[in-house]
């Protein structure tokens, strides 16, 4: 899935600090010493944001135009800055038939392992497509 950019306001905070707020996300912003560790953690919290949308099944907004962007009185405004991210790959529920002992296997193992069976099936099946795609291509075996 491609990045998408929204933009993101710089500003300087009290005692020097800075910053950094998506007028998109209320409540996706970024703390730092510097403009440049403000900047660099930005990504981040956008995704994280973007997630948090995946998880509550909300659709992503639409960036807001540069021109629309409000900032509050006494912001003290370096920049606005355009951030990207990769949004998440939505999940997709499949049925599938499987022998009862090997979901039970399955299960012991994905719970030593701190994960559930849909997380333990989804790292098995990208494991196994990483491994054989310089075999049969990223998407599997070519067709003649």
């Amino acid at each position: 899935m491609p990045q998408r950019f929204y933009p993101a306001v710089l500003e300087r905070g009290d005692k020097g600090a800075v910053g950094l707020w998506f007028p998109d996300f209320p409540g996706c912003v970024v703390a730092a010493l510097t403009q440049e560790e403000a900047m660099a953690r930005a990504a981040d919290a956008l995704g994280e944001a973007m997630r948090g949308c995946a998880e509550r099944e909300e659709r992503l907004p639409e960036p807001t135009p540069l021109q629309a962007i409000a900032t509050p009185p006494g912001c003290d405004v370096i920049g606005i800055v355009a951030v990207g991210a990769t949004p998440p790959d939505p999940s997709e529920r499949v049925n599938v038939y499987l022998p009862k002992s090997l979901i039970e296997r399955v299960d012991r193992l994905a719970a030593d392992l701190g994960m559930n069976r849909s997380s333990f099936f989804g790292m098995a099946a990208s494991d196994l497509l990483r491994r054989h795609a310089g075999r049969y291509g990223t998407f599997g075996p070519v067709r003649k």
